[in-house]
């Protein structure tokens, strides 16, 4: 079985809810990026909700950003997504090691920082992009982007995000949900939305025990009826290329084109998502040149 999001709404489509199996996603990055245990946990979790986070925006040329940037080891977290049910990331030191935590768990928290920013970008086609930050909360990441929704959009939120992983480093399962209130719900949804949360042991725990994301969800809601809306596949695929390379280069303008000319004999640049060399000769810099003074 592949990974992929589901969407639906819950208590009389009072609630909008996704969940994510996203295993061989997380997978695809601890690959890429040679994580260790702790920053495997930090970094699928972070492409688990960004996944989900996409699949809300609803135009096709959408883009959501998720960076965490907090006072732990493991420095920067970067998630992009691009298109539905496709997302890249990478973490600053990929190759934190941490004792496990007093629960037994990987310590994604200490890796992460107490202290430290969570910035969400979603560029919906506008002139500026909406950009929302708040404060870490406890670095679990979880935790943090239900306070985003909560703080920055206003939409009361509750997230679980998992990724098991094996003695041997590998991934066995990765995964979580998303539920969030939808506006004008009465107080008896949100008290029976609080006590199917109270009940939830741990995202990992489901996963673990072969739960698809929708026994998940009706497993939250129990008897509940859930209308299931959509179901996306999900990816970990990076769409640099030559020529986004070349536009950057561009962008930066003929002086600062000229001075690579004139100090580079060429420029070699690797993609931070997916670990791809890109390399423009010193002619073809010569070029971009000619392009940027027109």
């Amino acid at each position: 079985m592949g990974d992929y999001i589901v969407k639906a709404t819950a208590y009389e489509d009072n609630v909008l809810t996704f969940a994510a199996l996203s295993k061989d996603t997380v997978n695809r990055a601890k690959e890429i990026h040679s994580l260790t245990p702790t920053a495997c946990a930090a970094l699928g979790r972070s492409l688990t909700a960004v996944a989900m986070m996409r699949t809300m925006m609803k135009g096709e040329k959408d883009k959501v950003t998720l960076v965490i940037k907090g006072d732990g080891p493991i420095g920067s977290i970067v998630v992009v997504s691009n298109f539905p049910g496709i997302v890249k990331g990478y973490v600053g030191n990929p190759f934190v090691d941490l004792p496990l935590s007093e629960k037994g768990k990987l310590d994604v928290g200490r890796a992460v920082g107490k202290k430290g920013y969570v910035t969400v970008i979603k560029d919906i086609g506008l002139k500026e992009p909406y950009i929302g930050t708040v404060e870490i909360q406890t670095g679990e990441i979880g935790d943090d982007i239900a306070y985003y929704f909560y703080t920055s959009e206003q939409i009361p939120s509750a997230v679980g995000l998992g990724v098991l992983v094996g003695k041997e480093g590998d991934v066995l399962t990765a995964g979580g949900f998303i539920l969030q209130l939808l506006p004008g719900v009465k107080e008896e949804v949100i008290l029976k939305l609080e006590k199917a949360i109270g009940q939830i042991t741990s995202v990992t725990d489901l996963l673990r025990q072969g739960k698809t994301p929708e026994d998940i969800l009706t497993s939250i809601f129990e008897e509940e009826e859930v209308k299931f809306l959509e179901k996306i596949p999900l990816k970990y695929e990076c769409d640099c290329s030559q020529e986004r390379f070349e536009s950057a280069i561009l962008a930066l303008g003929k002086e600062e084109i000229q001075k690579l000319i004139k100090e580079e004999q060429g420029i070699e640049t690797v993609c931070h998502f997916c670990g791809k060399k890109y390399f423009i000769t010193r002619e073809r810099l010569e070029e971009l040149l000619k392009e940027a003074e027109n």
